[in-house]
This record gives C-alpha cells, structure tokens and sequence, in this order.
C-alpha cells in the first residue's frame, strides 16, 4: 500500500512537472526568441540599457502593490476546497485590497510626475499594472484549480509579447515604446481570458458581498500575516537580482548594462526550468508536508532537482555556445562570455528558490525576512566593491556568492522543519558544473564542446540513483524492475 501511495505521488508529481513545463518553456521560447529581434531594432544599446532599468525598477514594485496576494490567494484558495462560500470570501478580500493598492499607486505617480520629468514614467506604470493584475488573476484561477488554465494565460501572454512586438518594433517601428507596449497588451489580453473561461468578476463577485465587515477584517488579517514577509522576501531577492544594473550602469555604464541584459534575458531560461519544478513541487508539498515520511520524500526530490538542473545547465550553456554568433546581433555579442558564470548562478538561485516551499509549508514565511535582510546588504556591499574592480564580472561574482551563503544557511536551519539529506552522488554533478568552465572559456572547437558535454551526460547518469532512472523510465512505460527507493 505504501509504495502505492509512493507511486501514485510520484505520477502526480511528473504530471505537475508536464503541465508547468509546457506553459513555462512555451512562454520562455517565446521570449528567448524576442532577444535577437530587440538586439537587431533597438539600434542604441543605451536606450535598451535604459529600458533593462525601468523594467528592473517595475519588478521592484510589483510585490508592494499586490502585497503579493497572488500567494495569498493560491494557498488560501487551495485551503477553501470547494467551498463556495469560502472561495467568494477570499476573492472578495483579494480583489478590494488589490483594487485599493493599485488606486494608491496611481496617485503616487501622478504627485511625483508634476515634479520630475521621468523617461517613460506612464509606459512603466501601465506594465506594473498588467503586470500586477496578471500575477494576482493568474494565481486566483490556479487556487481555483484551473491549473491548465494557468499555464495557458502564461503561453498566451507570451505569445501576444511575441506578437506585438513585431506589430509595434518591426512594423511600426517604435523602439524601446513598442517593447513596453507589447508586455502591456499581451498581459491584457490574457486577464481577459481568464476572466472569459472562469467568470470570476461573475461567479465569485457579483451581486451583493455577504461578507461582514469583521469578517473580512479578520481574513485579510490572516492573508496579509501570510503574504507580506513575502512582499519582504521579493524586495531582497529584487535587491539581488536586479540591483546590479544600476551599478553596472553606474561604474560602467549604459552601453555594458545593455549588453549584460541580453545574456541574463538568456539565463533568465535556465531560471524558468528550476521555477517549473517548483511550481510542481509546491503543489505537492503542501499536501506532503504532514505526512509520516516527508523528511525521506522532500530528501528525494531536492536531490533529483540537483541532477536535473546540472544537466539543464550544462546543455543549455553550450548549446548557446555553438549557435549564438546566430542569435545575437554583432553590438551585442560581448555578452557571451558572461553566459557560463550567469548559469552558474542561476543553478544556486533555484537551489534557494527551491528552498522557499518549506518555509511556506510550515506557514512560517516571517523567518525567510531576517535571511534576507542579511544576504541583501552583503550583496550590495560586495557589488560596491567589486563592480569598481571586475566591472560586470564583479557584480556576477557578487551574486554567486549571495546565493551560495543563503543557501548554506537555508539548509542548516530548516532542520527545523525537515531533515533534508544529501546524497554523496549528488556531488559529481555539482563538481561537472565547476570542471565545465574550463572547456567553455579555453575550447574554441565544436567537437570537444561535443566531446566535454556527451562524457558529462555520462558521467551523471552512471551516478544517478536507481529510484530516480525508475521514475525516468516509468514515463516512457520501461519499468526497472530491479530498482528501489533510496
């Protein structure tokens, strides 16, 4: 009965993994087909420098205008069930206060534009607002459980970046405006999607609010007790990941931040597999998280994460190797040599993104805040030291090094919540990843990247665990019959 369980779990699991993955990687390829089409229009690398920067600074805000409520609404959505009543009590909550936060915003900047003339100002605000409305609807209709439905709005929104970006930067021929106007459209469209397929203005939100006052006082109490160390926790990782550009901008200028922005664009793809297994994963763990055997399941997938993110590391890294003089418009090809350490660092991020469900799963997202204040200041006084001496490598060096603290951290203290074990297989991997530096930057012929990735690929899968060649293969209907978990 329990390797039953453990079986159906499993399935659950990869089924999870399929449905993100293709919402996730459809949006992504979409996006990563944009990047050649941005490098070859936008002819100053300026202004596309400038752009990199307001859409880092609408990222920043994002979180303290939906006091990321998105997930709120998923993890109390998903407590709700199927519950009606409850449902409409939490999508009330979650809509009145979003409605009061974005009208906030509005009046913000408005007051600051009467005083400062800022390039693009209105252009930014209308992407945080999409931006902002998508994230929180998106995630409502996930707590709903239209998971399909998630992904779908995820793909469409991509596809409508894809879309309006030729109509706006290649037809009409509008530069860095018409790349704001594409996210902002694209994101539209699919919140009118959602809302055509779920009818959640008309099933949960007409008609007359039952709700009493205390009511709801009480449940944005719980909510917000929920979700704002996370608006905390988005600040730092924002602090992070995308204060580097004003330094790069800074000590270095415009001209560099838009070439390190193309190569992190990149990255960004490698970001979005680790977020793919995370999505999965969080459905999974909220509902393991009490069950008798979480410290050997939650051991079990870290560990195959590891072994998939290495392989997705490598793969990625030298395939864009071998085909980027193609992909990459001549000003813009500097950025290449900054793909192999950003990959590295993208690897350690969704190592302590992963990291994040346990602490949600425990309804304890309040600790993350002091680790984060932490690694925060260290990061920024390390890209203040380090950027004046390796220039964009300084502020690369400073994020591997952020990550890699935190992530040390993490796994001492969440003891607390669960024994996570690392299996000493899982090492070669990790040590393909730092042996894998020499053939990127000193190899320069196409049959030893060949030769360096097949005996890497190798290498890993002799070592990797019989339990996770059994899941392999369970998905193509190959059983190995002689496999057991550990």
């Amino acid at each position: 009965m329990a390797a039953e369980t453990e079986l159906n779990r499993n399935k659950k699991f990869m089924k999870d993994v399929g449905i993100y993955a293709i919402g996730n990687l459809g949006s992504k390829l979409i996006t990563f087909f944009m990047v050649p089409l941005y490098t070859y229009f936008i002819a100053d690398v300026s202004d596309f420098g400038y752009y990199d920067l307001c859409l880092s600074v609408v990222f920043f805000f994002v979180p303290f205008v939906t006091l990321q409520l998105g997930d709120g609404a998923f993890r109390f959505l998903l407590n709700a069930g199927n519950d009606e009543c409850r449902q409409r009590a939490v999508l009330s909550v979650i809509y009145r206060t979003l409605a009061s936060m974005l009208s906030l915003s509005l009046v913000i900047v408005v007051a600051v534009s009467m005083f400062w003339q800022i390039k693009y100002v209105w252009l930014s605000l209308g992407l945080l607002f999409a931006m902002s409305l998508h994230d929180v609807i998106s995630q409502v209709a996930r707590g709903l459980g239209y998971s399909k439905l998630y992904v779908a709005s995820g793909i469409l929104s991509s596809i409508g970046i894809g879309a309006f970006s030729v109509l706006f930067v290649v037809v009409f021929e509008a530069g860095v405006p018409g790349i704001f106007w594409a996210n902002i459209l694209s994101r539209v469209v699919a919140i009118i999607f959602i809302e055509l397929k779920v009818g959640i203005i008309r099933k949960y939100l007409s008609g007359n609010d039952e709700t009493a006052v205390i009511g709801r006082k009480r449940l944005l109490g719980k909510i917000l007790k929920y979700s704002l160390p996370l608006v905390y926790t988005t600040m730092y990782w924002w602090l992070i990941n995308c204060s580097d550009r004003f330094f790069i901008a800074h000590y270095v200028g415009l001209e560099q931040n838009g070439i390190y922005s193309v190569a992190v664009r990149f990255t960004a793809i490698l970001q979005t597999f680790g977020f793919i297994f995370y999505q999965a994963w969080q459905d999974s763990a909220f509902r393991q998280y009490n069950s008798s055997d979480r410290n050997s399941f939650f051991s079990k997938v870290l560990n195959g994460y590891i072994f998939a993110m290495v392989v997705i590391l490598l793969l990625y890294t030298f395939g864009l190797k071998m085909i980027y003089p193609w992909l990459v418009e001549g000003r813009y090809q500097g950025s290449i040599e900054y793909l192999y350490p950003l990959g590295i660092s993208a690897f350690l991020y969704t190592m302590v993104y992963f990291t994040n469900i346990i602490y949600q799963c425990a309804l304890d997202t309040h600790r993350t805040m002091v680790q984060m204040i932490v690694v925060s200041c260290m990061n920024i006084i390390l890209n203040f030291i380090l950027v004046r001496w390796l220039g964009v490598y300084g502020v690369i060096v400073t994020s591997i090094v952020t990550y890699l603290v935190l992530l040390l951290y993490r796994i001492f203290d969440m003891v607390r919540y669960v024994k996570l074990k690392l299996n000493i297989s899982s090492a070669v991997p990790i040590i393909m990843v730092v042996v894998g530096m020499l053939p990127f930057y000193f190899d320069t012929s196409l049959i030893q990247d060949i030769a360096f990735l097949s005996a890497a690929m190798i290498l890993i899968y002799l070592v990797l665990p019989k339990y996770y060649k059994n899941m392999l293969f369970s998905k193509f209907h190959i059983p190995d019959k002689n496999s057991t978990p550990g």
